[in-house]
């Protein structure tokens, strides 16, 4: 914003504490909330790496042997969770801004809890396709709801902290799911008389951390952003003030709020100009006014920009090959010469342990150095690490008996990449994806980038065992091209968003830069009216009730 605004930022910035781990420690109030909140992360971990394991388990094999027989309905039976995780990500954004963040979170584990009964008592494939479908949905959903109401809570400083907790639970739940399908393997034996039981109770043990979400969530706050959205002023500042454990009237706390504030008077008048046939507040008329934001997010060049840089994002993270290594770990590792079941499982186990360890830097340490860098140096390591795993496959595919070493290099290079994606692409892009847009159509927006995640996601499940069979070695030169390049796609395209707060994003995208004079007189105007100006001027500002009827816009 211009203006005195831009005042009170450099001012808010002046008050804001440390980033880091004092940062976190400083705001433990808003951190605990975030960890519980990133249960989400660990369902959606842990059910992507659980399937791994119970693929190429013998019981299961046996029960579902027209699923898994075939390669390309064993890609189906990965890959339809990411379907159904697409679907639910875009319905996500309207019950976002319509139901809250909060209880969107409520909704989509109900739906996980549904997907997973079925997938656990299922007795043919068709049951386990519809389970995991609907377990997508729910998974889908929490991927955008989490890092959504994490963003919308955090301060500036460590905002980048908080929603990198998502992927800290992502590869948490990817490590525990390994290691249980490494001990449920053994129920009843290694071989066909293994029991059922080996892979039901990893996939029932999904349940555990969804119902404590499901029902923890109920206590934790709205969102102050979505408080303000709903004209519940006095409700959002007292969350901030909880959560940033100051006073209601400290300047931090009112800086904060009167930002939020002006940005959500901004659009809101700028709607009301833009489509004032839409302002009645009926059904049909929010559900044009919700078609136009749609609209504008294609329409709008710097909304567009921010959809490009999303999109983009989430489809070079995918296509680094990542979750093909996660979906398909224990087939990767046996072509790579490791024999036997537990073996390949063993080493499994190991890509998530190092993928946990690699992504607790990030969360400590991402708002200090910045998303760029991090994105960059991560890309190009996975880069390397896939052309070294294609050059070993290629000279020794057909001999790894003999050349053990050369598998267990390979294995390393895998375990390489798991760290650098973990510290990297992991966090950084749902960090990325999750502070880029306005207020009015931050939901939306969010669905749409994340929509990109899931179907690229959809598409690598589908096609990974194909390649394997048919590419080979040229399967990872495959992954590591498309690594590179999405290095060089945030070096040259993506702005740099550490320390910004959410208002301030239309700054970095160059929004401010196409104001027009009425538009930058109209924020100024609202700078002053609700007392922002004051404030960046050192001039006593009345309490909140002084703002109400600015909702009545």
């Amino acid at each position: 914003m211009a203006g005195g605004a831009s005042h009170a930022f450099d001012r808010r910035k002046a008050l804001a504490g440390k980033s880091g781990w004092a940062g976190l420690v400083h705001n433990r109030r808003v951190f605990l909330t975030a960890i519980f909140a990133s249960l989400g992360g660990l369902l959606y971990g842990y059910n992507q790496g659980v399937f791994s394991g119970v693929l190429s388990m013998k019981s299961f094999d046996s029960r579902m042997a027209s699923a898994v027989d075939n390669t390309g309905t064993k890609g189906w039976l990965v890959a339809v969770l990411e379907l159904g995780a697409w679907f639910g990500v875009l319905c996500t954004g309207y019950l976002a801004d319509k139901l809250s963040r909060k209880y969107t979170i409520v909704l989509a584990v109900f739906v996980f809890c549904v997907g997973v009964v079925v997938q656990t008592t299922a007795f043919r494939p068709s049951s386990i396709y519809a389970g995991r479908f609907v377990t997508g949905m729910g998974v889908g959903s929490l991927s955008m709801a989490v890092p959504l109401y994490n963003a919308e809570l955090a301060p500036p400083e460590v905002r980048g902290s908080l929603v990198a907790l998502q992927q800290l639970a992502i590869t948490f739940g990817i490590m525990v799911s390994f290691w249980i399908d490494y001990g449920t393997n053994y129920i009843g034996g290694t071989g066909h008389t293994q029991s059922e039981a080996a892979w039901r109770i990893p996939l029932a043990l999904q349940l555990v951390p969804a119902l404590i979400l499901g029902s923890g969530i109920l206590f934790m706050p709205f969102s102050p952003r979505w408080l303000v959205n709903q004209g519940r002023d006095d409700e959002a500042l007292q969350v901030l003030s909880k959560a940033r454990g100051l006073s209601a009237n400290s300047d931090l706390v009112q800086i904060e709020f009167l930002e939020i504030k002006a940005q959500y008077l901004f659009e809101k008048e700028t709607s009301a100009l833009r489509f004032p046939q839409f302002q009645d507040g009926t059904f049909s008329s929010n559900f044009k006014l919700g078609l136009y934001d749609y609209l504008s997010l294609i329409r709008t060049r710097t909304l567009l920009y921010r959809v490009t840089v999303g999109s983009l994002t989430m489809f070079f993270q995918q296509w680094t090959g990542v979750n093909a290594i996660l979906y398909y770990a224990p087939s990767i590792f046996t072509e790579l010469g490791l024999t036997g079941n537990t073996t390949s499982l063993l080493a499994t186990g190991v890509v998530g342990i190092v993928m946990f360890l690699a992504t607790i830097p990030a969360v400590i340490y991402v708002d200090q150095i910045g998303r760029k860098p991090v994105l960059i140096s991560g890309a190009f390591i996975m880069a390397g690490c896939h052309l070294i795993v294609a050059i070993l496959t290629g000279l020794f595919h057909n001999s790894w008996d003999t050349h053990k070493s050369a598998g267990w290099a390979a294995c390393a290079m895998v375990w390489i990449f798991s760290i650098a994606f973990g510290y990297s692409w992991g966090p950084c892009c749902w960090i990325l994806v999750a502070e880029i847009w306005p207020l009015s159509i931050r939901g939306k927006g969010i669905s749409i980038a994340a929509s990109a995640n899931w179907m690229n996601n959809f598409i690598v499940g589908q096609v990974t065992p194909t390649m394997m069979s048919h590419l080979g070695f040229g399967t990872f030169v495959f992954f590591g091209a498309f690594s590179f390049l999405g290095g060089v796609f945030v070096a040259l395209f993506v702005p740099e968003t550490k320390g910004l707060t959410l208002e301030e994003m239309d700054d970095v995208f160059g929004d401010s830069e196409g104001l027009g004079a009425a538009d930058q007189e109209r924020q100024n105007e609202i700078a002053s009216r609700i007392g922002l100006t004051a404030h960046f001027e050192g001039k006593e500002v009345g309490s909140p009730e002084r703002y109400e009827d600015e909702s009545k816009v």
